[in-house]
């Protein structure tokens, strides 16, 4: 079984998925870092040198190489990708860590490591932001509200896995 976690930037996927992988004895896998370390280059390089879509494209690819037993932390626009949501819904539960605006935003407006984030103002993330929410409603298992610690937002999906 596969559990993946979708959700906007900062919205806690790493964090939470890691626990819950430590709560329900499954590992840990998140799908920006596999990324990184099969194409040999981060997030901000792919999206300079190939674009956004291309970094899309290996969202679709490496999606189907995450471990069996696992709890996989998906990248922001992961499941905005018919394809890459698609394989997530056939391999396993998705799970949308619904997170308000603000919390996503000061958790994520000065890190380099996010491109959409990073190179943008305040109110465009927020667009993106509104723009998503509701594909990952729609395209999740289960939608959880992630306010509390970890441990508790873990327990949370637990009770409704």
């Amino acid at each position: 079984m596969k559990i993946y976690l979708c959700g906007f930037m900062g919205c806690g996927k790493s964090c939470i998925g890691r626990e819950l992988a430590s709560q329900l004895g499954m590992d840990f896998a998140d799908l920006d870092e596999y990324i990184v370390s099969r194409e040999g280059m981060s997030i901000p390089d792919i999206f300079e040198k190939h674009g956004e879509g291309h970094f899309r494209s290996l969202e679709a690819k490496y999606i189907v190489e995450m471990p069996d037993n696992s709890v996989v932390a998906l990248g922001g626009g992961a499941v905005i990708n018919d394809n890459t949501a698609a394989a997530a819904r056939s391999a396993g539960r998705v799970v949308f860590l619904d997170v308000d605006f603000d919390t996503c935003y000061e958790r994520i407006k000065d890190d380099t490591n996010r491109p959409l984030a990073h190179n943008n103002p305040k109110e465009k993330v927020r667009e993106l932001f509104e723009k998503r929410r509701p594909v990952y409603a729609e395209r999740s298992d289960i939608t959880i509200k992630a306010a509390g610690t970890p441990a508790e937002i873990a327990n949370a999906i637990r009770g409704k896995l």
